[in-house]
Formats: C-alpha cells, structure tokens, sequence
C-alpha cells in the first residue's frame, strides 16, 4: 500500500488548470448565471443497479492468495483490513499449515488484479469462511514444495479439514496472539490508508449536492462560475450524468489543494431547489408500529409464524430505535488515476471488485481497463459496501484526464450517507408458571440489504416481495416457547438506509433480551435462571453461564447513587454466541447514567487470535453502549458534535473471557453487538425499576421516573 499511495507520476495536464481536451461527448450547458462542463448520458448508465458477485471462497479461488518463490511465501489477504486484525490471523494460518516462520511469510492487501474475485468483507465471515481454503491451498503448496516443485502452477488439493496442520492441536501460531501485521507502521503515522494516498501530480475534487438525504429531490438552480473561476487553484467544474445521487443532483469541482475546494464552493454560491424535507417525527410515523397494527391484520413478512391467539398478555412492550450515523472515523475517500484509456484507483471500500463492477458499468469501461487497490480502512461497519466517492473520484479523473483525489467532509457522511435504519417494536408475551407459552413480536423498518442508496424505488419493491434478510437479522428467538409469531413491515423512508455493524441484529435483539427481562421480572424469577430455563441452544447457555460466573464483582455503592447489574445474551448468524453482564450508576438528581464495567463471554469456535477476538468485543461493546446511552443523529447533523460517538471519557472497564470448545472458527466481528445493549438496558431496570423504550436514553425522563417514585 504504501508503495501503490507513493509510485505513481507524471499524470498529464493540459497546462492550463484546466479541463483536457479528450472528454467524453463535450457540450456546453447553461446554468443560471454560468456554463458548465457537461456529459452526455453513456450507455452504461442505465438504471438497473450493479449486483455485487459474492463467489463462496474455496481451495482453488485460495491458490491465488498464496505464492512461493526463491524462499519466500506472498500472501495476498483476500479480505479488507478494517481494524479486525484478520491479516494477521490468517498470516497465522498460513505459518501453520506451511510450517514456516512468520518471517518467511510477507502479506499485502489485495487488489483487483492480484487474485480472484471474493465477495465483500461482511459479516463476520472473514475466518469462518476464509481459514479453510487458505489452509487447503497452503497444504497443497507445502506438500507440492515437499515433493521438489518450484515452478508452475497448482491445482487446489481437496484435503480434510481433520487432515490440516492449522486446525490440529500441533499449532505454533494458531491460538496465539503474536504482533500485529502492520501494526508498528499505524502506531508510526506510516501512509497505509485511502486518505494518505499521494501521487505526483494529483488534484483534489468534490462533488457538490443540496444539504439534504439523496432520497429527496434537488436540482441546481444558481452558481456563480465566474467567481469559481476566478479562485486560485480552480481546475475544473464537471456536470455528469453519473454524479446524481439518488434524487439528489451533483455538481463536480476539481483544485489544486483541499482549501481550494473550499474557497470554491463558497464563491460558487450554489443554490438549490428541494423539493421535500426530512424530519425525524416524519421517519418515526412512517415506521410507527402500532399505527401498522391497526392497519394490517398481518405482517408483510415472517420469521416465525405459528398460530399465536389474540388475548390478554403477561407481557406488552413497545420499543423504539432511532436512525443512527455509521460515524467511522475515516470518511469515504477514493484516488483515481487516468491510465491507458482506463482508471488506477485506491480506496478505502470493503468490496473492492464491485468498486471496479460499477465504475466500468458507469463509464463503459471493460474489467482489464479498471483496477482497484484495497487500502486499509479507517472504519466502514457496514457502511462502505456501496459505491460513493469511488465512482465520484472515477468520473472526475476520467472526464478531466487528471489523477483526482475525493475525500468527503464530515457533514457529507452526515447527509449523503446510508444510516441505521430506525425500527418500531411491538412485543407481546404470555406466562404459564414461570414458563413462556406465547410470543409475538411485531416490527417495522426500513431497507437494509436491499438498501435504497443501490436499488431503485421499482425494484426495491419487487425485492420487498422476499424480504430483507438485513432487517430480520438477529430477530430469530433464541428461547424455548410453545408457539412465537415474529414479523416485519418494511417500509421505503426519505433517507438511505442500510448495513450497520450486525445490521438488523442490534437492535432487534435488544428489543428481544429487553422483553425477556421483563418477562422473568412478571414470573418472579432471576433473570438468568429464567434465560437459562429457556435457552434451546447448548452453546449460547454456556457462554450465558461463563459470563455470570466469571465477571467481576459488584464495586461498592457510592452515597446517594444508584447501581444496577443487567446479563443479557444472543446469537449472531447461528454461528457465534455471546453474553454481557453490565454494571452501571445512576445519579437520581440528573438521571446520568454511568456504565462502571461490561464483562463479555464470547463463543465464535476456534480461537485463531486471542487478542484479536477480545478486540472486536470491545468494539461491540462500546457500539452497545453508544447506541443506548449517546447516539442520536439528525437530519440537520454535520458533525460529531450535532451526532456524537461516545467519548473515551464514557467508557467502562471491560473484560472478556472467550469460551472454546473446539467448534469451527466462526465470526467474531459483530457478535457481541446482540447482547451489549440490552445488558445496559437490564441494569438500569434493575437499578431504577425504569425500562428504557425510546433509545437513546434521555436523563431527565429517568429523573422524573424516579421523581415520581419518591
């Protein structure tokens, strides 16, 4: 990477800070007071989104992840590196069934060009899906160099997976947590990421839009281009088909530096015409899930759907999550290099062969003419699986025929970005003796998967007639009941949603451990001994029993507060389990809440990395805590400060026991997402007997609750 963000020179230039002459359809086209560059319609533009390939990884695919020559073994990372460390814990892997020193092992990130096609890294698929080829392909290196070959290439040997070093219990490396691959040259400021791309002679662009969601409707209407012009370090204006967003319009600006930009766009003066609004009321009537009841005897889709009869109910809670900013600390940035007729590019993007699918679509571009370099990533969680500033960095450099740089702003990840899709539970239960016998759980949201920031308003209706798998994620109960009915509303919002870490687990399984909390307080019994009466799967019971047996000891009430311990546990993509015991303070003359430790057991199989698993748990615990107690975005948010994270000033001691048992490794990346939460939602019910139903917590609603209860 760093020697992809630093080899490129000489792009050409006309000499005039200006457009080139080699532009695609060139017209003139008046806009207000001024012209502007303009594009005509390719025939690559059509409509139909691009469909990202996501081939099933195997032994062959892996045989181009792993080469030999004079001594040395390349290994080519088939995933993006986003801060899961999954470079380093299949670095490991490779040393095992290779039997080679780490030494002997160099890694790159991958690009377009360098191996085969795999899918996008989501889902905590990475090890689960990856470890096993990676090994065959390793196994059939090591046992080809064993018998003298050095050259050629090699068919994948379909070894047993019983029949491999790196998933036998003769492992050097597997289960240890050695240095991190890259990690000295983060901690060293070294240029590894999109942003720290640099290329001789490379400009900066920015494509300009009305501040609202690009589901809402806006044209340009006004902007002053002899003041543009007239900026130093102005070099182009671009109008391209390709640039609209949605039903947003886009307008590109090249310059010399960042600044530059900047002082353009304000002499541009651009106005707008916006036809609608987006208010959060708006969003939340529109996925109001009793208002939906009383309109639709029946869900549009269901995960479970056994005859649960109308009645009274032990048991009713309604639960509402608000849209929430991804709010990765890297904006979306991508570099584009005009090359041979095609296009060089960087970027920061888990999938960086649907970046390439979509900008040869776009330009009408064959595959051998675009390539890709996957850089590492300064935080996606889901959020950069789609093509933004990739395809907007593809236009400006291909029209302008100069290598072009495009980082959004923090308020263009505000606006323009794919969020969290808010969500309106209705759950409904019934007791016998201390035992559930019904369970309804009603829900409404938006568009996950099939997320409108890719599919059209006609086609995502046609998908609405499977479903989106994105949204029931996680939505599955994990207990035991005599009959449950669990179903969802999907409803098309003025704002792009779409896949945020879990995606629709989160939230509905903190809607889930918040119900099930309740109901073991309604049959007067502990609230782990009531989960582990119910639990129906062996290994999510283990990790629940690890969890409460392992965490630390309550801390001593200080005077005046309130304290509180919450458990809450649940499965992710039937492959991994994890429970959360959380402890925290209120201060009753505020309502403040304080999470003092979260103590994490997680089951994801073999532990290939120690370190990294613990990791990723601390992630999903600190994205549980936000969601309950600190994330809060709207549509006016153009920062941190307007949408905020939690500071590290908010944060507990955390603990993480990591239960093993030898199972195949599985995902580790999102798992504890499904019981963070709803732990710190349990704990303050327990402290305050207060059940919090609108996230994110407001302080003055639990005052006055305990207000009321003096």
């Amino acid at each position: 990477m760093r020697h992809a963000a630093t080899c490129a020179r000489g792009a050409s230039t006309d000499g005039k800070g200006g457009v080139m002459s080699k532009l695609i359809n060139r017209r003139r086209l008046l806009i207000g007071s001024g012209a502007i560059l303009s594009v005509a319609f390719l025939p690559g533009c059509a409509s139909f989104p691009v469909i990202p390939k996501r081939p099933a990884p195997d032994a062959r695919a892996g045989m181009s992840w792993i080469s030999y020559q004079s001594g040395m073994y390349l290994l080519t990372v088939p995933r993006v590196e986003m801060g899961q460390n999954i470079t380093t814990a299949l670095h490991q892997i490779a040393c095992d069934e290779l039997g080679v020193s780490p030494e002997k092992l160099q890694v790159r990130l991958h690009a377009t060009h360098t191996i085969d096609r795999v899918r996008a890294t989501v889902g905590s698929e990475s090890i689960m899906d990856f470890a096993l080829p990676l090994a065959r392909a390793c196994a059939t290196l090591r046992q080809a160099l064993q018998r003298g070959q050095t050259t050629g290439q090699l068919e994948a040997l379909d070894i047993p997976r019983e029949a491999l070093r790196a998933f036998s219990t003769q492992v050097q490396w597997v289960g240890r947590s050695p240095q991190l691959e890259q990690g000295l040259e983060i901690v060293m400021g070294q240029p590894l990421f999109a942003s720290d791309v640099r290329i001789e002679g490379m400009v900066f662009g920015r494509v300009l839009r009305a501040a609202v969601p690009p589901e809402i409707v806006s044209r340009l209407s006004e902007i002053d281009e002899p003041a543009a012009r007239a900026v130093p370090g102005f070099v182009a204006m671009v109008r391209h088909p390709t640039l609209k967003m949605a039903s947003s319009e886009g307008l590109g600006i090249v310059a010399t530096t960042p600044g530059a930009l900047d002082r353009i766009e304000q002499a541009l003066k651009p106005r707008w015409i916006v036809e609608g609004q987006t208010q959060l009321y708006a969003l939340a009537k529109k996925v109001d899930i009793d208002q939906r009841l009383a309109t639709r005897a029946r869900r549009d889709k269901y995960i479970h759907d056994e005859p649960v009869p109308e009645g009274h109910w032990d048991v009713d809670l309604r639960i509402d999550i608000p849209i929430a900013a991804h709010a990765a600390i890297e904006p979306r940035v991508a570099v584009a290099k005009p090359n041979a007729g095609g296009l060089e590019m960087w970027v920061g993007s888990q999938d960086v062969f649907y970046q390439r699918d979509v900008v040869c679509r776009r330009l009408g571009l064959k595959e051998d003419q675009v390539r890709v370099h996957g850089c590492r990533v300064g935080g996606a969680f889901g959020g950069k699986t789609i093509s933004t500033v990739e395809l907007e960095a593809a236009v400006l450099a291909h029209t302008t025929q100069k290598t072009v740089k495009v980082q959004w702003t923090r308020a263009q990840e505000m606006i323009q970005a794919f969020h969290r899709p808010p969500s309106s539970h209705r759950v409904r239960v019934r007791l016998r003796e201390g035992r559930l016998t019904h369970w309804s759980h009603d829900f409404a949201s938006s568009h996950i998967l099939f997320t409108g920031a890719v599919v059209p308003a006609w086609l995502q209706k046609i998908t609405d007639l499977i479903g989106d798998d994105g949204v029931a994620r996680g939505a599955a109960l994990p207990y035991r009941t005599d009959a449950r009915r669990t179903g969802f509303d999907l409803v098309r919002l003025p704002v792009h949603t779409g896949p945020w870490r879990g995606l629709g687990a989160g939230p509905n399984a903190f809607v889930i451990e918040s119900a099930i909390d309740e109901c073991a307080r309604v049959a007067g019994i502990d609230p782990v001994v009531f989960r582990l009466q119910h639990i129906e799967e062996p290994r999510l019971k283990r990790v629940l029993e690890q969890a409460v047996s392992t965490a630390p000891a309550l801390q001593t009430l200080k005077s005046g507060l309130l304290r509180g311990r919450g458990v809450a546990c649940g499965i992710y993509k039937k492959t991994s389990f994890a429970a959360v015991v959380a402890d925290i303070e209120i201060e009753p003359t505020s309502g403040e809440v304080r999470v003092l430790h979260m103590h994490c057991a997680h089951d994801c199989g073999r532990v290939i990395n120690p370190d990294q698993i613990r990791a990723q748990c601390e992630g999903n615990l600190v994205w549980g805590l936000g969601m309950v107690l600190v994330e809060d975005w709207s549509p006016e948010a153009r920062n941190f400060g307007d949408s905020p994270i939690p500071r590290i000033t908010q944060l507990p001691s955390i603990t993480v026991q990591l239960v093993d048992h030898g199972e195949p490794p599985s995902g580790a990346g999102e798992t504890a997402i499904v019981a963070a939460g709803a732990a710190i939602a349990n704990a303050i019910r327990e402290a305050s007997g207060w059940r919090l139903k609108q996230l994110p917590l407001r302080p003055q609603a639990l005052k006055q609750s305990l207000e009321q209860k003096r």
